[in-house]
């Protein structure tokens, strides 16, 4: 049953973090009006917790279930794979940060403003991680059926 639960968690938790960050995609629109802003800001927090739940579900499943640390420890696609959700995290400090300088201003009831660069550079980021999100289940699939064992013949 444990095994069942985490599976669940893991996979109920990259779904909200692809729509949180579809989200943060559509919303992010200038000019920004208050109601949008605030929105953003709750969002990313909630896109933050759902990134921590994937790892926690991941590292319960990695330790105590599915096919055994030593098979994932020696398995490049799972290397790759981790590679990529850290590069994603990276990714995500920019939009974060973003969003976090706004506080200040929401909390004076104002609107927060961003350059026509800085909104670009967001929503560029925000792109990528969209894209680079996508591959991760290509990579999840082709490990669970063997592929990526480091030393197979």
């Amino acid at each position: 049953m444990g095994e069942a639960i985490a599976a669940y968690l893991h996979y109920l938790s990259i779904f909200l973090l692809f729509a949180l960050l579809t989200l943060e995609h559509q919303l992010f629109k200038r000019p920004l009006d208050l109601p949008r802003a605030r929105s953003l800001m709750r969002i990313d927090i909630a896109y933050a917790l759902s990134a921590g739940l994937i790892l926690a579900s991941g590292a319960a499943r990695l330790v105590w279930y599915g096919k055994g640390l030593a098979y994932y420890l020696h398995n490049s696609l799972f290397h790759a794979k981790l590679g990529l959700f850290i590069l994603i995290a990276l990714l995500s400090i920019l939009p974060t940060l973003v969003f976090l300088n706004w506080r200040n201003d929401l909390r004076a009831g104002l609107v927060p403003q961003v350059s026509t660069r800085m909104g670009t550079l967001v929503i560029m980021t925000i792109r990528l991680e969209l894209l680079l999100l996508l591959i991760l289940p290509l990579l999840a699939a082709l490990m669970a059926r063997g592929f990526g064992v480091i030393g197979r013949a």
